[in-house]
């Protein structure tokens, strides 16, 4: 049995799990050891069952393609029929059944009727996709008692876990809190919850789903509810890394973040997890833990309010397929709200941006080049008739390397310390800003150049510090 430190009595750890620890009979029994270890995890959010080697698709994409009847797979020009997926899904959920050796005749029952329920579009999509969730919950409760551990699965409309009619991308209602903290604080005394995370109900009792990673969001409104001491996020990483480990090798994990850092992180291109599931934790300084389900022994990267930084910059993230748009007009930095339509017009159409480098008569919008596939003549002339530029360009294939650390701010050069590294590489910068906080700096450079763009700043300003 592993060691692990145990939580203050009295003390309540909601654990969530991500698909890829509960993608088969042999990660839930080590979720199973997980919630044995320490008797402070009491909540337990758990996600569909993830894809292991024997799977081509997510479970919930085949779920939603069988409430289109095919048309989810069909706009992703993969020939995957609804009749198929419904076949992948009882096939998924049968093996992982038959594997744990629990008795589970009457989950499949249940999927099946309700993978023929009729509904109206927009239900029917998030009803059907919520079922991966509905009944993962079921079947790991199950097994849970199999192996001598207590535990009740509670639904979102047992526990009263309302929601916004916004099908797709559903918001929590305010009462939920209260609903939620009184039904789970009531249970917890004679074992473990197991709550299925990704759906809440709205007030007219339907099914309405969060946004996709939604069951992170889950687990984070639960840990608020319930004032948490902790929320465990476990996946299939030892943590955050402080660049991407697939193209550093050394790079290293990072044991402790600001909820500040990880939000600078996340927002250039750390994939990490549901950024909504942050926001209420950090209300109540509700500290996250990023785990690894296959690496119980790893501490991971804990998320705080706050840290005394030892490093100067503390992880860099790197965003590929962005363009930016130059827009010069003589007099427009003595012209009150130019910035402003030029920003609505990307708002018009439906464009994310990220930065907005200035000067006095020009100004730069950073943006997903994949957002301008098929509007980039109209935003054009769009911005022609409205703004009447000088010059208006649009440049593409551009990495953004941003920087991010607390330490950064009481580091004077750390700015001209990275160019440097860019010059001794040949690489140049095509854009340069920094956050307002001075949490934060960001290099735009071409594509060609970011893997040795991304290594010379991390051997210049990460791995000098550890």
């Amino acid at each position: 049995m592993l060691e692990e430190s145990k939580a203050p009595e009295g003390d309540i750890i909601v654990s969530k799990f991500g698909g890829s620890s509960v993608a088969s009979a042999e990660q839930i029994k080590k979720v199973g050891q997980i919630v044995k270890n320490d008797s402070g995890r009491k909540v337990v959010v758990v996600s569909a069952p993830g894809k292991d080697s024997s799977d081509s698709e997510k479970i919930t994409d085949h779920l939603i393609n069988i409430a289109t009847d095919g048309k989810h797979f069909l706009q992703q020009r993969k020939e995957i029929s609804a009749a198929e997926s419904l076949k992948a899904v009882t096939d998924k959920f049968s093996g992982i059944i038959r594997d744990l050796g629990i008795d589970g005749e009457d989950i499949l029952k249940g999927l099946k009727a309700d993978l023929k329920k009729s509904l109206p579009a927009n239900m029917k999509i998030d009803f059907y996709a919520s079922r991966g969730e509905h009944y993962n919950s079921i079947l790991i409760a199950r097994y849970l008692n199999s192996a001598g551990i207590q535990a009740k699965t509670l639904l979102p409309e047992e526990i009263g876990f309302h929601v916004t009619e916004e099908f797709g991308n559903a918001k929590v209602i305010p009462i939920s809190y209260k609903n939620i903290k009184k039904k789970i604080l009531s249970e917890i005394n004679s074992g473990l919850v197991v709550i299925p995370g990704f759906y809440g109900i709205t007030e007219k009792g339907d099914v309405a789903i969060f946004s996709r990673g939604g069951s992170d969001l889950t687990g984070g409104e639960i840990a608020y509810a319930v004032d948490a001491s902790l929320y465990e996020n476990w996946t299939d990483t030892d943590g955050i890394f402080q660049v991407d480990p697939r193209i550093i090798s050394e790079a290293r994990v990072i044991p402790r973040l600001t909820y500040k850092e990880i939000r600078l992180l996340s927002s250039k291109g750390f994939n990490v997890f549901h950024y909504d599931a942050m926001v209420k934790c950090r209300k109540k300084h509700i500290p996250i833990n990023i785990r690894n389900t296959n690496n119980p022994e790893s501490e991971g990267t804990m998320i705080v309010s706050e840290r005394v930084p030892q490093e100067t910059v503390v992880g860099i993230a790197r965003l590929d397929h962005i363009a930016y748009l130059y827009i010069e007009k003589n007099g427009s930095g003595e012209t009150i709200g130019f910035v402003s339509r030029l920003l609505q017009i990307f708002k018009n159409f439906g464009i994310e941006t990220y930065h907005y480098p200035t000067d006095r008569d020009d100004v730069s919008v950073i943006l997903n080049q994949d957002d301008l596939v098929g509007c980039e003549d109209d935003l054009m002339e769009a911005i022609s008739t409205e703004l009447q530029p000088d010059i208006a360009e649009l440049n593409y294939n551009i990495t953004i390397l941003s920087a991010v650390g607390m330490g950064m701010k009481d580091h004077p050069g750390i700015i001209a310390e990275a160019a440097l590294a860019m010059k001794e590489n040949n690489i140049s910068i095509e854009i340069i800003d920094q956050g307002p906080a001075q949490y934060s700096f960001h290099f735009g450079v071409q594509n060609y150049y970011s893997d040795i763009a991304l290594k010379a700043l991390y051997d210049r300003l990460v791995a000098v510090h550890f």
